[in-house]
């Protein structure tokens, strides 16, 4: 069961569309928990919708599938009468939607939302001459593709559109589905597809307008300004060729002929002469970029000529974007001809397409991918040289631009961030507000003062009595800083709070024990130093067990080795849906070292597997080293308990993990840790003779040492008995040659090594 079902007023969901959105968004509702009925003209293809989206891991779950029913909307309409909220998701065609809503009104019942998912259509199109019964409860709610991963939806309302209507949905979107909901204007394209659409066209139109090839073109349009890897050439490829010419025409038919996207040719000779070959891109086997037949070398296709050839090394470009951008080379006027168009072009559309800038920098950071929105890009590349080169090449400056000149879209006023808003009488500097029930970490710590920090760590105060535990090293592995810093703030938060978090906001939670100090210790032949820095982070985490105060972690994103072990710790844990986590030691030749081992088989214990058993399971997960896809994964695994708590939404983590620690401290004791019954050894070793084919040879060495540490007569074992055998077991793998050899491949290329 999903956390949120019990919360939810859409306990029942439809989607009309069973291609890849649809079937997309049909999944995460049942992600969220929902009962979802999927439809599509032929029922077959509905029901091999669902099947592709369990093996597109759409479902975060395989089981979850079971929440969707699909059917044919020739037969199967009546499936939409229990619906709280219907989806539609067909094919681009005002005519095709309208009579679709004719055929839903008959069936629905009063007070379903009916949402479209289009990208171009406006709503004021879609509800034009509509039943206002029906127009009340249908709105626009786009969702961007891959529907379980993307977090940004964008919304659109009307003046027919009921409000209430909209705070329930809006509110499934966010709590359920885990949506960043951008309000949107309506107009065509809404916000990201609008700008991203435009810079597209544009980086390919400037691109062949310039003879820049493409190696060039996407290490311009990459990280030099914070944009994903792909670039513009790369992302055409991902979108598929064949669409975008359709979406770019789409934009430039429902937009004024002043507007700058009518400057690019939707489908350049180049893009129509690809089409004619087949070539559209990934899922066509070739696009700008190709293997080479045989799966050989990658390809990349010369703009010029029109054929495939060997990649040329692409430009290093190093500094900030504002110094490439004022270059005279090929790359530097090339990002100029590019981005001083798609910034100027995005300072044009506030607050036609949004009221805010910020708006419009959170949906091309979640649509696109992008490390900075536009505004803030525009803030720093300087928004009055920005004004200053477009009006010298000869552009028109925006206005909104033109009032940023003097200080920028986005300032810092007494710990609180300000955005630049346009207004009737001039634009103003308006406070920047989290959502409800979101506590935003940027925003705490521009405003106050930690309560305690180290190089390695902070403590901050979240209100309510509780205080957040947030690491700062790089990956937040600990190091030996960061096991004397949670030693230290054990003893420190009594005198300050009465329950604490330990989480942060970055995308890693911590990536386990600090690799290179430990490879230092075992090429040293150090042992004495590796069993005291071992030692060390055993004490750091029993401190926190054994805390007289609540211990909550919140982990939104990677927890590995010793960051999982840190959760093991912890009284309960708040976990994002996405986060990945897992005991991954047997990937450098090790095992947990820091109480993993016995935590991970109490926690088999408890679920009710026998002595055997449990030894058992946690023998294979450890030398496995698998981090779980997801935190419904790593409530199956055990590495999350049954009342640990998992949110959909990363915004809410912290605030959701702090009104899990009020809620522990009434009457609050810290739980002692149960002796555990060991199998005698012949029952594990049944276990490793079974793995052993599977496993390369040093894993074989693993098992064969955990079974040393699970084995016993059946009698009770203390926990710190169970975790001196894992000490020794720790040095004598550490000092070998195949796991030194694992160390270092880990630490040179992020990848594990099979000797």
């Amino acid at each position: 069961m999903n956390d949120i079902e019990n919360e939810s007023p859409f306990l029942t969901c439809a989607v009309i569309g069973a291609g890849t959105m649809g079937a997309g968004i049909a999944a995460h509702m049942a992600n969220a928990g929902a009962q979802v009925v999927l439809l599509d003209l032929d029922a077959e293809v509905a029901a091999h919708a669902v099947e592709r989206q369990v093996r597109a891991g759409g479902f975060m779950l395989p089981g979850f599938a079971d929440r969707v029913r699909s059917g044919s909307t020739r037969s199967d309409m009546a499936l939409l009468a229990d619906a709280d909220w219907i989806v539609e998701a067909v094919a681009e065609r005002l005519d095709i939607k309208r009579g679709l809503f004719a055929e839903i009104a008959r069936v629905r019942k009063p007070g379903c939302v009916l949402s479209s998912n289009t990208s171009t259509i406006p709503l004021r199109d879609l509800v034009e001459g509509m039943d206002p019964a029906l127009a009340r409860d249908v709105l626009i709610a786009h969702f961007f593709n891959p529907p379980r991963q993307m977090r940004l939806l964008e919304l659109v309302t009307g003046p027919r559109t009921d409000p209430d209507s909209v705070a329930r949905l809006r509110r499934f979107i966010d709590v359920g589905l885990g949506k960043s909901i951008v309000a949107c204007n309506d107009t065509p394209g809404f916000i990201a597809n609008r700008i991203g659409c435009f810079w597209l066209a544009a980086g390919l139109g400037e691109a062949l307008r310039l003879g820049i090839d493409v190696e060039t073109a996407d290490a311009v349009m990459g990280k030099p300004f914070g944009l994903p890897r792909t670039g513009v050439f790369g992302l055409y490829d991902l979108i598929g060729i064949d669409l975008m010419p359709g979406l770019i025409r789409s934009l430039q038919a429902n937009l004024p002929a002043g507007d700058a996207i009518q400057a690019y040719d939707a489908e350049p000779a180049r893009v129509a002469a690809m089409l004619e070959q087949g070539l559209t891109g990934r899922k066509g086997g070739g696009g700008f970029y190709r293997t080479a037949a045989g799966g050989g070398a990658r390809e990349v296709l010369d703009l010029s000529g029109g054929a495939y050839r060997d990649p040329r090394a692409a430009p290093v470009l190093e500094g900030e974007p504002r110094r490439l951008m004022a270059g005279g080379d090929p790359a530097g006027r090339y990002a100029w001809a590019v981005m001083s168009r798609t910034l100027a072009y995005a300072a044009s559309l506030v607050p036609e397409i949004a009221d805010r800038p910020d708006q419009v920098d959170e949906a091309m950071r979640l649509g696109y991918g992008w490390t900075f929105g536009p505004f803030e890009l525009i803030d720093r590349i300087g928004a009055e040289w920005l004004a200053g080169r477009l009006a010298e090449d000869g552009q028109p400056v925006p206005a909104l631009l033109q009032a940023a000149s003097a200080g920028g879209f986005y300032r810092v006023v007494e710990g609180a961030r300000e955005v630049l808003v346009p207004r009737a009488q001039g634009a103003v500097h308006a406070p920047l507000e989290p959502a409800e029930g979101v506590i935003a970490l940027p925003a705490l710590r521009l405003a106050r003062q930690p309560v305690w920090s180290s190089e390695a760590a902070s403590l901050w105060d979240l209100g309510e009595g509780v205080g957040l535990f947030a690491f700062q090293t790089r990956l937040n592995v600990f190091a030996a800083p960061l096991i004397e810093a949670v030693q230290r703030v054990a003893a420190v938060v009594p005198d300050h709070f009465d329950a604490l978090v330990v989480g942060n906001d970055g995308p890693v939670f911590s990536a386990g024990a600090d690799l290179k100090a430990m490879l230092a210790l075992s090429e040293g032949n150090d042992r004495a130093g590796l069993e005291a820095f071992l030692c060390a982070g055993q004490q750091a985490f029993d401190a926190l067990a054994g805390a007289s105060f609540p211990v909550v972690g919140a982990v939104g994103a990677l927890a590995v080795g010793g960051g999982c072990e840190c959760l093991l710790h912890a009284h309960r844990v708040v976990a994002h849906a996405e986060a990945r986590i897992g005991l991954v030691e047997a990937q450098v030749g090790l095992v947990p070292g820091w109480g993993g081992v016995p935590a991970w088989l109490a926690r088999h214990q408890a679920a009710g597997l026998d002595a055997g058993a449990a030894a058992a399971a946690t023998l294979r997960a450890v030398v496995q080293g698998v981090t779980w896809p997801g935190a419904f994964r790593a409530r199956e695994a055990r590495l999350l308990r049954p009342d640990d708590r998992i949110v959909m939404n990363a915004d809410r983590l912290i605030a959701e993990a702090r009104t899990v620690a009020q809620a522990l401290r009434p009457g609050f004791r810290p739980p002692v840790a149960p002796d555990l019954p060991l199998p005698p050894r012949a029952v594990l070793e049944g276990v490793v003779v079974d793995l052993a084919p599977s496993l390369a040879p040093h894993d074989r060495v693993i098992a064969g040492a955990l079974a040393d540490i699970l084995s016993g007569d059946g009698r009770p074992v203390r926990v710190a008995d169970l975790n001196a055998r894992v000490t020794e077991c720790f040095l004598d793998l550490a000092f070998t040659e195949p796991t030194r050899a694992r160390m270092r491949q880990m630490i040179a290329t992020g990848k594990p090594l099979r000797n």
